[in-house]
């Protein structure tokens, strides 16, 4: 039974994962959804300006500071280990939706391009941001990066190993394909508001410092085979 009961529970993770992956397209886009970063403009600049911060300062932390293999090493101790990858995600979705929320609109445009031709090809690059993001889980394992893997294998009563290091598809030019698409979803925009500039500018520092920290952890895990890795193919083009 207890096994079941992770299998459903790292399935519910992923199901909010999910939707939480769904709604900040739409959410980064002004696309759909009820409330977007150019939505329900109120309150002060400065106030809102905080809250703002600190609410990506507090997914940052949280997304951060989980997947450390020192704080997992003390998290298992609490929670099962076959589950401990699907609370990941589930605190990760979770601090993602409380930002949407919560999300003060600041107001202010810094550009805003109405030619429909031009405004639809940045479109276009905006969508190929997060298909860029989409095929990159993929390529390493979609359902080992968000718990499904772990809890399945649980249920099946086998072991769960890591995954043997693999550059597919877009890893074999670029180390980080998930974090180059979404730097270029956050920004690729037809309508640049303060609001949104404060939202690329902070997620594009964190991805750059969360990316040295990964890569640390790379390197604890897989040794000289990430090394020889990092040497050969750049962090996301031939000049970075």
């Amino acid at each position: 039974m207890s096994r079941i009961l992770a299998f459903i529970y790292g399935l519910v993770c992923y199901l909010i994962a999910l939707i939480a992956l769904l709604y900040n397209i739409g959410f980064v886009g002004n696309l759909i959804v009820p409330k977007t970063l150019d939505s329900n403009l109120d309150g002060s600049l400065v106030k809102g300006l905080l809250i703002d911060i600190l609410l990506i300062g507090l997914f940052a932390i949280q997304h951060s500071l989980m997947a450390r293999q020192s704080f997992k090493k003390w998290w298992t101790k609490i929670i099962p280990e076959p589950i401990e990858r699907s609370t990941y995600v589930l605190m990760s979705s979770l601090a993602l939706l409380l930002l949407f929320w919560q999300w003060h609109s600041l107001g202010g445009i810094l550009w805003n391009i109405q030619n429909p031709i031009i405004s639809n090809i940045i479109y276009a690059i905006y969508a190929l941001g997060w298909l860029i993001v989409f095929l990159s889980t993929f390529m390493i394992n979609h359902f080992d990066l968000f718990g499904l893997r772990q809890v399945y294998l649980y249920w099946l009563g086998q072991e769960y190993e890591d995954l043997e290091f693999r550059t597919l598809g877009f890893y074999k030019y670029i180390r980080h394909p998930i974090m180059l698409g979404i730097i270029i979803s956050f920004w690729a925009t037809p309508l640049m508001t303060v609001s949104h500039l404060v939202f690329a500018m902070g997620t594009t520092i964190y991805v750059l410092i969360g990316i040295k920290l990964e890569e640390e952890d790379m390197i604890s895990i897989y040794g000289n085979l990430y090394q020889e890795y990092r040497q050969q193919v750049s962090m996301f083009s031939e000049r970075f």
